[in-house]
């Protein structure tokens, strides 16, 4: 009997394949997160109905869960080990200028909140990032693909939002897969999580880093065969499978192996020889379009190249290959953006919770005559009397350059659209806020640019962008707030 790190418990190792290149991990899969009777979506036999090992088993209700909460005196900085955390404070109230219909990070009623970063007066602005939201958002997505498992992507800090704190909810909500870009971030979420979650590296395995991936039982996703020859090497090197995934190319051009390079995989199995192949994996170009045709061509190609490897669980769909029906689910799904209410479609109304809520400062009030320019370049001339508010929030903030002239801001509990003018500055930017009662806003009040009245997506638009570019771009010169943790 011997311990399985990925799945906990002890229980009888499956022995290989006759041909020696792959491995499976020897525990049932619980019910709700595999089928019993292998992948729905391609009608292939489950290499191992039994035991895939894709997923630990859930912590127990009451207990082994990792808290949200960030561990005190970590030095400030940007990456998910370093930023400073402050102590969570129960209780605490929404902002002065919270919603009231409780859908939206700070709207109505009490919530728990743990803040980051300098005291919000000393801040341009206030983000508001709701927890609760994310794991809302990851069970609908789990409940959706049913029996495939459902892994959470958590590369580029979190999309930008705390990977620390995203991971550490989502494991607490039962996540046990999770995905990162970098091995950098992989070894700051292992500090986090602990040993039990699966923590995968998409971008690979860099030369020289096969004893760190070993040490801290990281898995690689294996997208070149030089990459496989070199975890090849360092599994006979030291006398035990190792895990990892596998990864590839059905269009992208991206990561992955390339059909002639998987013939070659194909035709000499003894590549695989010490790898653990846990999970197959490709991932879909034209998801967002679910009319594109490309989507399909992929899935296809996909099936074909998987069926020359070992019989290993598969997975192809992220965000918005989830969309796309149950034949891309196979047996795991990788979302990112829409666990951070990004809209996985577009076209289509979002059905994911919006987890962001971005409000700006307001420094100054001023009014100024017709004739008056605004901004650098003067770009914006005033045609009438107006009152502008100046916002100490800029594109050094992530509140992008090209949003300028185009973009808008609100009030918090709504009311007219507040256009933004002239160019954004590095450090601040310009609303009109003539169609507010001059009463209505004094300095040190708050406009929102993302929030219940601006979506994400809108605001991103406006910059000629998307959510997923706005997000990852929000800077940290924001006070933090993470609310329902």
């Amino acid at each position: 009997m011997t311990g399985n790190p990925i799945r906990g418990g002890t229980g009888p190792d499956i022995p290989a394949p006759a041909s020696g290149t792959a491995r499976l991990a020897s525990h049932p899969e619980p019910d709700e997160v595999r089928a019993s009777n292998g992948s729905p979506a391609s009608g292939r036999p489950a290499p191992n109905v039994d035991a895939p090992a894709l997923m630990p088993p859930a912590h127990p209700p009451d207990g082994g869960r990792v808290s949200a909460d960030r561990p005190a005196g970590e030095a400030a900085g940007g990456d998910v080990a370093s930023r400073r955390s402050y102590p969570r404070t129960p209780g605490a109230e929404g902002g002065p200028h919270s919603g009231g219909d409780g859908s939206f990070p700070g709207a109505g009623g009490a919530v728990a909140a743990a803040d980051e970063g300098l005291p919000d007066l000393w801040c341009g602005g206030v983000l508001r990032i709701d927890l609760a939201a994310v794991v809302a958002n990851w069970r609908m997505l789990a409940a959706r693909v049913a029996p495939a498992a459902c892994a959470a992507v958590v590369k580029a800090d979190g999309y930008g939002l705390g990977a620390a704190r995203v991971a550490a909810a989502l494991s607490a909500a039962g996540c046990r897969c999770f995905f990162v870009a970098h091995l950098a971030e992989a070894v700051a979420l292992r500090d986090v999580l602990g040993p039990e979650p699966v923590v995968q590296v998409l971008n690979g395995l860099p030369p020289g880093t096969e004893p760190v991936f070993v040490h801290r039982g990281l898995w690689p996703v294996l997208n070149s065969l030089d990459q496989v020859e070199r975890w090849h090497h360092h599994a006979r090197a030291a006398g035990r499978p190792l895990p990892a995934s596998l990864q590839l190319d059905t269009g992208m051009s991206r990561f992955g192996l390339p059909s002639p390079d998987l013939d070659r995989l194909a035709a000499h199995p003894a590549m695989l020889e010490g790898i653990d192949l846990r999970l197959v994996m490709s991932h879909l170009g034209c998801a967002d379009d679910p009319a594109d045709e490309r989507n399909e061509q992929q899935r296809l190609l996909f099936e074909r190249l998987r069926a020359t490897l070992p019989a290993v669980p598969a997975s192809l769909a992220a965000s918005s290959g989830i969309f796309l029906g149950r034949r891309f689910h196979l047996d795991l799904v990788r979302p990112g953006a829409a666990l951070y209410g990004v809209p996985p479609q577009n076209g289509s109304p979002n059905p994911m919770r919006p987890v962001v809520r971005l409000e700006g400062r307001v420094v100054q009030l001023r009014a100024v005559p017709a004739g008056a320019w605004v901004g650098y370049g003067a770009r914006f001339e005033a045609v009438a009397p107006m009152r502008i508010a100046t916002v100490a929030v800029g594109y050094a903030d992530g509140f992008l350059r090209a949003g300028g002239g185009r973009g808008i801001a609100t009030l918090p509990e709504g009311g007219p659209a507040l256009p933004i003018i002239g160019r954004i500055s590095m450090d601040s930017l310009g609303v009109d806020v003539s169609a507010l009662p001059p009463e209505r806003l004094r300095e040190g009040d708050t406009l929102d640019l993302i929030g219940p009245h601006r979506p994400l997506a809108d605001a991103a638009a406006a910059a000629g962008t998307i959510g997923y570019e706005m997000l990852t771009s929000l800077g940290q010169r924001y006070h933090r707030r993470y609310e329902g943790g």
